[in-house]
């Protein structure tokens, strides 16, 4: 018997109405890559599994709704979360690939005071979707000094 992959410790959940076309496009899109699909039929996901680095996200469909899970067109258009995606480079190519291939782009790159790269975007069904890359490294009163927020960490209170 072999041993079972580490997987990570926390996996968002993601609804789609069209699973099977939303994960192509995460795929195409954003360079998740499949590595489980369970359906019900040709059109139906009922799990699947989406890798990308050291993380992954499950897609499924309105079959599995059932556990209150809704999407952002059946929510009025609105989302109650933002997958985060912590990239280690290539971030403004990243934004170029998501945007050629459909996606609704929020935020455009740019430089953040704590010292990430950001971008946001919209998937074409309205998921909300930010990626991060390192550009500095701060420690938390730096951070705190540039934000002009109190930053709190293990530690204790800065800023």
């Amino acid at each position: 018997m072999s041993e079972a992959p580490v997987r990570p410790s926390v996996v968002p959940l993601i609804w789609y109405d069209r699973p099977r076309a939303a994960i192509d496009w995460l795929q195409t899109a954003l360079g998740f890559e499949a590595t489980m699909i369970v359906s019900g039929d040709e059109e139906s996901v009922i799990h699947s599994e989406l890798v990308l680095g050291n993380g992954s996200i499950y897609v499924v469909g309105p079959a599995s709704m059932g556990q209150g899970g809704a999407t952002p067109a059946q929510a009025g258009g609105r989302n109650t979360q933002s997958v985060c995606v912590n990239l280690t480079e290539g971030i403004d190519a990243h934004c170029e690939r998501a945007r050629a291939a459909g996606a609704k782009i929020q935020r455009e790159p740019a430089d953040q005071p704590y010292g990430d790269r950001v971008y946001t975007c919209l998937d074409p069904e309205g998921h909300s979707w930010a990626f991060a890359q390192p550009a500095k490294v701060l420690t938390p009163e730096e951070m705190a000094k540039a934000t002009g927020k109190k930053i709190e960490t293990k530690e204790g209170a800065h800023g």
